[in-house]
């Protein structure tokens, strides 16, 4: 799933248009805090998290982004219990869990192979937990069906694990999880395993079946439109350290620095030399706000904002190739002079691969980076 943002607006809209901005404010007590954690393997060359410090306020679904190796699955182990910590502190609630085992911490957590019971059928599944915990057969029978219903599989409760597709399998291991009404709900690449379609659709009612029922979630994912249509807050990771975190909308207008851009898929990256509220950049002075401080950085252009304009004027760019993404029509265009450019434009106006054309750029869409 593509990282764009009208797709990632459009799915969080669609999700629940009236809870877009329901993250617990700064000052509210953290469900989940975790205090210069630092988790160190044996032979490896720097830490898998590296004193990381990060605040879930109740209510709030945020989503840890990053490469493989980046230590997103690590913080989440850490966080169930499943992995101890070299320094530092977890916390629930103010309450270090330092040596409190994964059953007692009243988290649930939800991987993407689904790991359902095969010998037991969908009912069974999401009655295990609350069986655990002491209900009667007549809660466990209540829980079971309130769940289908709110995860769209009324009725479901006697079929067989083997009988469900791969959406329903997710939907099953979801509402097992949230069967014994844990305090804060971990998602471990929770859509991995489902194409893109259905992947789509799911986030989206995850994401309003999380406002329904006002869950606290720590999701972990490397897919990008995944977690920006999903997340109040998006933490991206690099080499077990958070690089950068905020909301969707602050992350993918202002990355920190050309690592977070780059992984958001942005390619238009360059080094300048900045005086006087202007980037000297291999493509030409591009225009920066007036407040960016004299000397070195790196600049992003976003793909929507080179313009194409006639032969002749601006840059001079040979059009080296053109993909239809659906919403609009990704250009790879060769400039006359500085590297490869990436533009994106509507379908009827996208000029065919060997055309020759000029670029300026818009303003609005030139990013100093970090």
């Amino acid at each position: 799933m593509a990282a764009t943002p009208r797709r990632a607006e459009r799915l969080r809209t669609g999700a629940h248009a009236a809870q877009t901005e329901r993250g617990a404010a700064p000052s509210a007590a953290p469900m989940l805090e975790l205090d210069a954690a630092s988790v160190r393997f044996a032979g490896a060359p720097r830490p898998a998290l590296g004193a990381v410090g990060l605040r879930v306020a109740v209510g709030e679904i945020v989503c840890v982004l990053g490469p493989s190796g980046s230590g997103k699955s690590t913080l989440l182990r850490t966080v169930a219990g499943l992995q101890g910590l070299d320094s530092g502190r977890v916390l629930l609630e103010g309450r270090d869990q330092a040596g409190v085992p994964a059953h007692r911490r009243g988290v649930g957590l939800m991987f993407q192979d689904h790991q359902l019971f095969p010998q037991r059928d969908v009912g069974g599944n999401i009655a295990f937990g609350p069986r655990m915990h002491g209900a009667t057969r007549e809660e466990q029978a209540t829980r079971v069906a309130e769940l289908l219903r709110l995860v769209g599989l009324p009725g479901a409760a006697g079929r067989a694990v083997s009988t469900l597709s791969g959406g329903e399998q997710q939907r099953v291991a979801l509402a097992r999880a949230l069967a014994p009404s844990p305090r804060l709900l971990m998602l471990d690449e929770p859509l991995g395993q489902l194409d893109r379609s259905l992947r789509e659709r799911l986030v989206v009612e995850l994401r309003e079946l999380f406002g329904t029922l006002g869950t606290t979630v720590l999701a972990v994912t490397h897919d990008q439109g995944e977690a920006f249509a999903l997340a109040d807050r998006v933490v991206v990771m690099r080499e077990g350290r958070i690089a950068q975190s905020g909301t969707p909308l602050q992350v993918w207008q202002r990355p920190v620095d050309a690592f977070v851009a780059r992984f958001l898929g942005f390619d238009n990256i360059v080094g300048a030399a900045v005086a006087d509220g202007v980037a000297d950049t291999p493509w030409g002075k591009l225009p920066v706000p007036s407040a960016t401080p004299r000397g070195e950085c790196d600049v992003l252009v976003r793909p929507t904002g080179v313009r194409l304009v006639e032969p002749g004027q601006g840059i001079a760019c040979t059009v080296a190739a053109r993909a239809f993404r659906g919403t609009h029509v990704s250009l790879r265009l060769d400039p006359a002079t500085g590297p490869r450019l990436e533009a994106a434009c509507r379908l009827r106006e996208a000029p065919a691969p060997g055309a020759e054309v000029g670029v300026t750029f818009d303003p609005d869409d030139v990013v100093v980076l970090g």
